[in-house]
């Protein structure tokens, strides 16, 4: 059951709106990386989940992520707010000024709809836990790249906020993973072919202009077989 607080999350305030970063801001908002895309994911995994503790983290986090939604969505109006009143500034974007009539909607900052496409579900805790670890860190810098575009200190203090919850989340999404007690390579319940899983193929071959080969301990130990230009061995 969901109930609405009239209160924001954070307290949001712009002194000097900018249609143009109002526009930017849309990306948080209907974009791939967005609130309105984690709010979804986190809550149709927690509603799948079968393990009632790690349930319970997802909602919560889902639950969250539609109040980060409201917060985004009540700073691009306020960015938005002359593209209902100036014509010369809804020249920046009519679809926003026309369509929406200057307000906030279901798209990117290119008027890309949203899409359920961009959700990460598939059932399996430990994959899902890592694509939302990933989703926290694609967030967070689009929060960084953002907060470099705005001068204003009322948006900055918010999107600080934002940024730095999606580390929160992302720390609790790792210590949720880490306390289910499985390897980087247990996923799922099928062993992976022993005889394919330790060997590395150098297929990127090349030296000087084409750039070199390089070494590091994604390919060397003794874990490691290394099979050099794979597509020339014979089969």
């Amino acid at each position: 059951m969901y109930h609405h607080v009239k209160k924001l999350m954070y307290t949001v305030d712009v002194s000097d709106p900018d249609p143009r970063f109002g526009k930017m801001l849309l990306e948080q908002f209907g974009g791939a990386n967005g609130e309105l895309a984690a709010a979804m994911q986190y809550s149709i995994q927690g509603l799948n989940c079968e393990d009632p503790a790690r349930k319970d983290l997802l909602m919560d986090i889902g639950t969250e992520e539609l109040s980060h939604l409201e917060v985004i969505g009540s700073l691009a109006r306020m960015h938005l707010k002359p593209l209902r009143k100036n014509g010369e500034a809804a020249l920046e974007d009519p679809l926003i000024a026309v369509v929406g009539g200057g307000g906030v909607s279901l798209n990117n900052s290119q008027g890309v709809p949203w899409t359920s496409a961009y959700i990460a579900i598939t059932g399996q805790l430990e994959v899902d836990l890592r694509s939302n670890m990933a989703a926290e860190a694609r967030a967070k810098i689009v929060y960084e790249r953002l907060i470099d575009y705005t001068d204003d200190p009322g948006t900055k203090d918010a999107l600080k906020f934002l940024m730095t919850r999606e580390i929160t989340h992302l720390k609790a999404f790792g210590q949720a993973l880490e306390s289910m007690d499985k390897k980087p390579l247990e996923i799922g319940n099928l062993k992976p072919d022993e005889k394919w899983v330790d060997q590395y193929f150098n297929d990127s071959t090349g030296s000087g202009d084409l750039g070199d080969d390089y070494e590091g301990p994604w390919n060397t130990g003794d874990e490691w077989e290394v099979v050099e230009n794979p597509a020339f061995q014979d089969k």
